[in-house]
């Protein structure tokens, strides 16, 4: 069975929560400190709700990040492991390739 690619919202919610959480921050403080509600902070960090580019820049700077990392999806546990999924099928896929290759050219010298 195929997963699920994270959308950008998804990965936006996550990136906020996992911010938040490593600032050691309350929702209610970083609610605060970016001057909304704590139920808009909620709905964002639900990924309910989505950010103007005004409340991105609120954000960020509450959190002391930059606005990209807000997008990242390897900043999330799910986003790492994705990436290095990712990775792991790329490496697998060149090392099959040059195999491939390897054996032709063996065929063809009359190995």
């Amino acid at each position: 069975m195929a997963k699920k690619r994270a959308n950008i919202k998804d990965i936006f919610a996550a990136n906020l929560r996992e911010n938040r959480r490593k600032k050691g921050l309350t929702q209610e403080k970083l609610a605060e400190m970016a001057d909304i509600s704590l139920r808009y902070l909620a709905m964002l960090e639900l990924g309910k709700s989505f950010p103007s580019g005004e409340m991105l820049e609120k954000l960020s700077k509450a959190l002391d990040i930059q606005t990209y990392q807000l997008f990242n999806p390897t900043s999330t546990p799910e986003g790492a492991v994705s990436h290095l999924e990712q990775a792991i099928v790329a490496n697998i896929k060149k090392e099959l390739e040059q195999l491939r290759r390897d054996i032709i050219q063996e065929i063809k010298n009359g190995a």
